[in-house]
């Protein structure tokens, strides 16, 4: 009774809803009596096997009335969705319709039906059923993209509404007993594990010509491209090149350009776009892409109609950035260019005709990606022709002036100043590539008056409402950096034209004009803008005056006091990620090239104690700073005023420059990997000088012309650069000439200045830095016995070596390592020397210690006594007695003597006794 009682309640609930509610009682009661046959026929279990075994039955009609019943039985059992368990048998079912319906069209609509079921939730008992079940459920879903071949538009419509309904499912109203949905994503999750995607894709070939079959398969590939792994499976199918030949097609609707255009989207951003690049890199797309452009140009009038005229641009862009694209072949370059510069040159093109451009937000989209198509084409040396034919660098030189108001072809002030800056940008790429044009068009002359402008004090102010504009809000930075840009991308190919022009009309005194002002500005705030102008300044000065004595005049002085302010940086900031490192090495490389070479502007550098400077920043001992400067302070030396800046500069703990470049060298070692015992004693005599990375190098035969690895390790590390400036500072200061130093070294000071001949003048005071200056010493007699070891191991592969030969060899072998030895007995023993004084040091210090421990203790005593004398009666007494009998001692010692002579004396004056 109580399932009757739950059969019954639904049935007439289902009643008071529908339309037969307001029929007569009869009829209502037979509406009813339907719906409990139906719940009741959707409850009882329907024997799938036998519906499979009656499928594959022979034809004749009474059997396919017998199938056509079994099939709706199916199809009313699963009303509510097709449970996991089931799917299996449900998929051969829909397979022997498939099969059926090419020569029995009865069969169409129960398929048709059961592919509906497939839209609906699958059903679950157990939520472990989702994982159990999960191979099947994808197999199902596959097979789904297989009857895409079934030639039924209707079936192949119902497919793609399917799919459809896997991302906008609803839950069931109504579930079988004892079964639960599976989850939302459960069925997109399996289209992705099935490959539904690919499948789609490939079903495109059937639907070429039936417009509405197409726009359903778009409509599912759309929902399906949200997913990258859909979006993987579809490019494996060539989806990118198929969907781009439809979008010429015909279709009033304009939903087959829309869709077509939105996957294409989809794949740039879920997969990679090199590979969509590569199947549109073909001519035919192209075409496509381009009939299309022109189309929605011209004639596309709603503001949807012009957005994907943006979106397919960007699409050419990505085209225009891969040489192999046929892009100046099919004239879609050349159009585009033409497009981009037709309101600044006009160009007459029948095609543009008529053609206005507003300052609606598209339009002004367009413009820049017409630009930036323009910057992409600049990186193709091909395409150098086309730009200069169409007048490209004239139309972007326009907007090399001052921001006007009103706006520049009806641009308001905020557009026509990211135009500008944007046309700038390109043109930093496109000058260096049409450097003839670029000079005919006096673009020099026209930087430079933007360049004044820029630092004027008008009331401009910029916007900083885009990319370009980052940190010119409100000022005219932005624009003096890409001017900046442009005048470093046309210097740095080192043309001798363009600096000429430059340098003519005085660029070098405006350059450190606005060198001074960014500084300026910089001191105040300090920001990666200011710094990248001064870095740029910096570039622009070197590379014109570089080679030209007159320019490094023209640069100095006001141009080295300013190096000299970069070069007092706090060494904090040359890593705070601004751009300071960067500023850093551009004012290095400023005074490699505007300073060395010229002696007005060494002097000046001197003057300014820049010596000092080079050697504090040497003194941080950071590797890719000490190679420059290194090789800066070698130039330097050249000068002989030089020298003595270094032998007077004096860093932390009193440290002088000898001390630090010896310091420099056994860091160097280090890090190479050099074989030396814990005191820096040579330890491999046959290869002193090999780091760990070189022993490892086999020796391979080279052709006389190519440099061997010992040769090519030279330019590899700083040692090289060491050794010269040791070379030249060879007479700093006499130090072993003082008496001090000689008793130091005692008899080895003049086997050592012997070694070191042509060093005995550096600044050495420590037995570790004499150790490392002998090595330095004989640097080169260490590579070229290096050379040497690799020419006899070249000749012992290549050839067989006569006797004389092969002697020779192993003399000049025997040699190096006899001068290994030699200087490294040497090192030893200024080792023991210095062991032996510290010793004597040590005996002497102790001494000194105990003399004044004895001092100390005498001290103590004596004030013991006093404190006595003075707080003791008796003791006071007794040393009262002691003090009077050691003034009596010498008086009783002479009395005898005294008394005899007076008595002789006294009794010679009287004749009386005295009466005592």
């Amino acid at each position: 009774m109580s399932s009757l009682a739950a059969a019954k309640a639904p049935a007439s609930r289902a009643a008071s809803r529908s339309p037969a509610a307001g029929l007569s009682p009869g009829k209502v009661e037979d509406r009813s009596a339907e719906l409990a046959a139906a719940q009741d026929t959707q409850s009882r279990p329907v024997d799938l096997s036998r519906v499979i075994k009656l499928l594959e039955g022979s034809d004749s009609i009474d059997l396919e009335k017998e199938q056509l019943k079994a099939l709706k039985k199916v199809v009313k059992h699963f009303g509510t969705g097709l449970p996991l368990k089931d799917l299996a048998q449900v998929m051969d079912i829909l397979n022997l319709c498939a099969e059926k319906v090419n020569e029995q069209a009865a069969f169409t609509d129960p398929l048709v039906q059961l592919i509906k079921l497939c839209g609906l939730p699958f059903l679950q008992k157990k939520f472990s059923d989702e994982m159990s079940y999960s191979e099947t459920a994808s197999k199902c879903i596959a097979q789904l993209g297989y009857l895409m071949r079934v030639p039924s538009s209707q079936v192949r419509i119902e497919i793609c509404k399917c799919v459809v309904h896997f991302y906008d499912m609803e839950p069931p109203r109504k579930l079988q007993s004892g079964y639960q949905p599976t989850s939302a994503n459960y069925k997109i999750k399996m289209a992705e594990l099935g490959g539904l995607a690919e499948t789609l894709v490939l079903s495109l070939a059937l639907v070429e010509n039936q417009l509405l079959e197409k726009l359903w398969v778009l409509k599912a590939l759309q929902h399906l491209s949200s997913s990258g792994v859909n979006c993987s499976l579809m490019l494996k199918a060539q989806a990118a090149s198929r969907l781009c030949l439809y979008l010429g097609d015909a279709d009033p609707s304009g939903q087959l350009l829309f869709r077509s255009s939105d996957i294409l989207w989809s794949l740039l951003e879920n997969t990679s776009k090199e590979e969509v690049v590569h199947q549109l890199n073909n001519l035919e797309c192209i075409h496509t892409l381009k009939e299309v452009f022109v189309e929605l140009l011209l004639h596309g009038f709603r503001r949807s109609d012009r957005q994907l005229r943006n979106d397919l641009l960007v699409l050419a862009s990505l085209l225009a950035a891969n040489p192999a694209a046929p892009m100046l072949e099919s004239g879609f370059a050349k159009l585009l260019v033409v497009l981009a510069t037709f309101t600044e040159v006009k160009i007459p093109n029948p095609l543009l005709k008529g053609l206005k451009l507003t300052n609606s937000p598209e339009d002004f989209e367009m413009k820049k990606l017409l630009f930036n198509v323009i910057g992409v084409l600049s990186k193709n040396p091909c395409a150098a022709q086309l730009l200069s034919d169409n007048d490209v660098m004239p139309a972007l030189l326009c907007y090399v002036k001052p921001n006007q108001k009103p706006g520049f072809h009806d641009w308001s002030a905020a557009q026509y100043e990211e135009l500008q800056l944007h046309a700038m940008a390109v043109l930093a790429s496109v000058a260096p590539l049409l450097v003839e044009k670029y000079l005919s068009c006096q673009a020099n002359t026209l930087l430079l008056l933007f360049l004044e402008w820029c630092m004027g004090q008008d009331a401009f102010s910029g916007q900083g409402n885009s990319f370009h504009a980052r940190g010119g809000r409100g000022s005219k930075l932005a624009q003096m950096r890409y001017s900046l840009r442009v005048l470093r991308s046309v210097v740095s190919l080192y043309h001798g034209a363009v600096s000429l022009s430059l340098c003519d009309q005085g660029a070098i005194s405006q350059l450190l004009d606005v060198l001074k002002y960014a500084a300026d500005k910089s001191k105040e705030q300090e920001d990666a803008i200011l710094l990248e102008i001064q870095a740029d300044l910096l570039f622009l000065l070197s590379a014109l005056c570089e080679s030209d004595l007159h320019r490094k005049e023209l640069f100095s002085p006001e141009g080295v006091d300013l190096l000299i302010s970069f070069l007092q940086m706090d060494p904090k900031k040359i890593h705070s990620g601004l751009g300071h490192n960067r500023l850093l090495f551009t004012a290095l490389d400023c005074l490699w090239s505007c300073v060395l070479g010229c002696s007005i502007a060494e002097d000046s550098f001197l003057q300014g104690q820049g010596i000092g400077l080079l050697l504090d920043l040497l003194a941080l001992k950071q590797k890719n700073l000490c190679n420059v400067i290194l090789g800066i302070l070698v130039e330097f030396c050249d000068n002989p005023k030089t020298t003595s800046h270094i032998s007077t500069w004096r860093g932390e703990k009193e440290q002088t420059a000898a001390s630090l470049l010896l310091e420099l060298w056994r860091q160097e070692e280090l890090e190479l990997g050099v074989r030396r015992d814990q005191w820096g004693r040579i330890v491999d005599m046959k290869q002193p000088m090999a780091g760990s990375f070189q022993k490892q190098q086999e020796v391979i035969p080279l052709p006389a012309n190519c440099p061997s690895f010992a040769i090519m390790e030279t330019s590899e590390n700083t040692r090289a650069k060491l050794y010269c400036l040791f070379c030249k500072l060879e007479k700093v200061v006499p130090v072993f000439q003082d008496v001090a130093l000689r008793s130091l070294y005692g008899a080895v000071s003049a086997a050592l200045i012997h070694v070191l001949s042509g060093f005995e003048d550096l600044p050495v005071v420590s037995a570790r830095d004499s150790v490392t200056l002998a090595i330095i010493q004989h640097y080169l007699d260490f590579k070229v016995a290096e050379v040497w070891s690799e020419l006899c191991e070249e000749l012992k592969e290549e050839f067989k070596l006569v006797r004389s030969d092969e002697e020779a060899l192993k003399v000049i072998s025997e040699g190096s390592e006899d001068l290994g030895r030699m200087v490294a007995a040497l090192q030893t023993e200024v080792l023991e020397n210095q062991h032996h004084q510290e010793i004597q040091e040590e005996e002497r210090t102790y001494a000194r210690i105990k003399a004044a421990h004895k001092q100390r203790e005498m001290v103590t005593k004596s004030w013991e006594s006093f404190l006595a004398r003075t707080s003791n009666y008796e003791a006071l007494k007794k040393m009262k007695r002691l003090q009077e009998k050691s003034i009596e001692a010498p008086r009783l010692k002479s009395k005898p003597q005294t008394e005899a002579a007076h008595s002789a004396r006294k009794g010679l004056g009287t004749t009386v006794s005295n009466p005592q």
